[in-house]
């Protein structure tokens, strides 16, 4: 494998050598955000919305007793919002949002990542285009088609390393930015649930309240 890696990075040049730590970086920076995600309980919130359905029953003690057992990060936005005034939600949500901004910490890092890549593949690729027509022309009338081809080879190889790196790091960033989507409705549901408990309220609020919290 290392043989391999080091052809790759002697036929590539610079670029690739650029490319391969950006891919290191980027697999560096997605195992964190997926531990962070883990150890902050995202997508767990079992517990938090058996809280939110005994306050909405009117069974206050039960809520805060199922609130105890949560391990969400949204638990302390919930337990904010059992004793604030029904006018609150836009602090609440503030709230929330101040934990949502640590767990989007990165995925910009990533959303760069998969645009530039491959416009660094690209780059690659016309620098290696321009040292083998380069080379071509010193050939002058000694021209060999092998030489183009292997040139042009090698030109293409910096485009392929580049898309491996864009494309994955896309995919990955896509489901983060989905599960945040769905953490963010979830806690603009469960806000307007407590803070209206009949729920009237919350058909009313919840398109305005999911606006906001996407804009």
């Amino acid at each position: 494998m290392m043989d391999g890696l080091n052809a790759i990075v002697e036929t590539g040049g610079p670029v690739v050598v650029i490319l391969l730590a950006v891919s290191v970086l980027t697999l560096a920076v997605v195992l964190y955000k997926l531990w962070q995600f883990s150890r902050a309980g995202v997508g767990r919130h079992r517990a938090l919305m058996e809280a939110v359905a005994s306050w909405e029953a009117g069974d206050r003690p039960g809520a805060r007793a199922a609130l105890s057992r949560s391990t969400s990060y949204l638990a302390p936005v919930i337990d904010m919002a059992f004793s604030a005034d029904p006018d609150a939600a836009e602090r609440l949500r503030a709230e929330a949002e101040t934990r949502f901004a640590g767990l989007e910490r990165g995925l910009r890092f990533l959303d760069s990542v998969a645009q530039l890549a491959p416009l660094l593949g690209l780059f690659g690729t016309v620098l290696g285009m321009i040292e083998a027509f380069r080379a071509l022309q010193d050939a002058g009338a000694q021209v060999d088609p092998a030489l183009l081809a292997g040139g042009i080879w090698v030109a293409l190889l910096t485009t392929a390393v580049g898309l491996a790196v864009a494309m994955p790091t896309a995919l990955v960033l896509s489901w983060f930015e989905t599960r945040m989507e769905a953490e963010r409705v979830t806690a603009d549901r469960a806000i307007l649930t407590i803070l209206h408990p009949s729920g009237r309220a919350e058909r009313a609020g919840a398109p305005a309240g999911l606006a906001a919290a996407r804009a």
